[in-house]
């Protein structure tokens, strides 16, 4: 067999475990979750307060995501902390992160208040507007 037609077998192969990840990717919820997931290890409560996406729709993404083997559990407690399992995702994860997310994180950080400086935009809520005479 040529290497351009065994490539091609390997693809044809492949190809169907790819698509499956990028279904899974494709739901925006999902996506959030594992960008979060990429970043630290988090419990649902987490997750919930950060996604700011209701608990039982949070458990039905995070269902999906362990059954497909793309998150692992651990239980410390009462609370269940997720992470991400698949090395295919976060490599996918990292990658989306540079293309969307990397740029915006810099502004949000310009934009954070230091603690002996009002937020950008802080002062406008205050300014006076003198009458005309």
């Amino acid at each position: 067999m040529a290497p351009d037609a065994a490539a091609m077998e390997v693809l044809k192969t492949k190809a169907p475990e790819a698509a499956e990840l990028l279904r899974l990717l494709s739901n925006p919820n999902r996506l959030m979750i594992l960008c979060q997931l990429a970043e630290a290890e988090r419990s649902v409560a987490q997750l919930e307060q950060i996604l700011g996406i209701r608990q039982p729709g949070l458990s039905q993404q995070l269902a999906e995501l362990r059954q497909s083997g793309l998150v692992a559990t651990r239980r410390e407690s009462r609370s269940i902390y997720y992470s991400i399992a698949d090395e295919r995702a976060r490599a996918i994860m990292g990658l989306l992160y540079e293309i969307f997310c990397r740029d915006a994180r810099a502004v949000a950080e310009r934009l954070r208040p230091e603690p002996d400086r009002p937020a950008v935009g802080d002062s406008a809520r205050f300014a006076r507007v003198a009458p005309r005479a």
